[in-house]
């Protein structure tokens, strides 16, 4: 109950019950308590709750700002960055296939032409990292085990001389949106495709785990990582082999990882040097 002193408002709390007497009129007992400090308290907790909430809103709005700038910067330059990298690829495949050089110079311009390609390849890597953050999500049940099969035997029929022996568990599903279910299996698969080269006898699998339905794996018997270093797999432009023996963007897993938050999941990677890897996704529901 709130009443008004001389040093302002207070705030007391009243407990009474009537209490009856043979013989007499009834009276009340009760108890009074001063709750002014608790309710001070209490009203300096919801102010501060409201001010944090008003500070975490206009600090979304300015991250949401900024990443929306930064997305259309990459878009941009991505896109400004092809037409005189298509150039300089044209000039050079020009000199390639002319009488005007030869010997180390012929080297050099050979190594233009595959570090344009490089280049190429990074710029679509990095606009596909940009589309995924500005993809609307649009989740359906999405069938991953056809999705995975059609993946790998699209990377089978591109070389047909290698043999991979690989398996998809059938029925795994997921709400997803499948255009996204696409490029995360494109990457995982491509990647564990990539690592068993060296391999003789190349395994990849897709499953999901027994006892955890909702846990998708990837698996290969590839090159495998240094489990040290597998907090920077998911970052961009961060590669745990040289471009000597494997070749990359170092976007994939970048992407890979932006697509299953995007799904309010989590990804995760298990691995040695030598034994092959195996990447673990999981997906919300809603």
């Amino acid at each position: 109950v709130p009443i008004m002193k001389g040093d302002g408002l207070r705030w007391l709390r009243v407990h009474a019950a009537p209490a009856y007497k043979r013989g007499e009129a009834p009276v009340w007992d009760g108890i009074i308590s001063d709750v002014t400090d608790q309710k001070r308290a209490e009203q300096q907790v919801v102010r501060l709750n409201l001010d944090l909430e008003r500070r975490v809103e206009e600090r979304t709005q300015q991250l949401a700002a900024v990443n929306k700038e930064l997305e259309a910067f990459s878009e941009s330059v991505s896109h400004d960055l092809r037409a005189p990298l298509r150039g300089m690829r044209s000039y050079a495949e020009m000199l390639k296939q002319s009488d005007l050089v030869s010997g180390e110079a012929l080297m050099m311009v050979e190594r233009i032409v595959a570090q344009g390609v490089q280049m190429e390849n990074l710029i679509e890597a990095l606009l596909e990292l940009s589309q995924i953050s500005r993809h609307e999500l649009r989740r359906s049940d999405t069938d991953m085990s056809a999705t995975a099969r059609a993946i790998l035997e699209d990377l089978q029929a591109r070389e047909p001389a290698r043999h991979v022996e690989w398996t998809v568990q059938r029925g795994i599903r997921g709400y997803a949106d499948p255009r996204m279910m696409r490029v995360l299996f494109e990457n995982l698969l491509a990647n564990a495709w990539k690592f068993t080269r060296n391999q003789e006898h190349a395994t990849i699998q897709v499953a999901t785990l027994p006892d955890q339905p909702h846990t998708v794996f990837v698996r290969d018997n590839g090159a495998g990582f240094d489990p040290a270093y597998a907090d920077k797999l998911f970052q961009p432009f961060q590669r745990l082999h040289p471009a000597s023996q494997f070749e990359g963007t170092g976007i994939g897993l970048a992407t890979v990882q932006r697509i299953v938050r995007r799904h309010g999941g989590r990804l995760w990677a298990e691995s040695r040097p030598g034994e092959g890897a195996t990447f673990y996704f999981e997906i919300s529901a809603e």
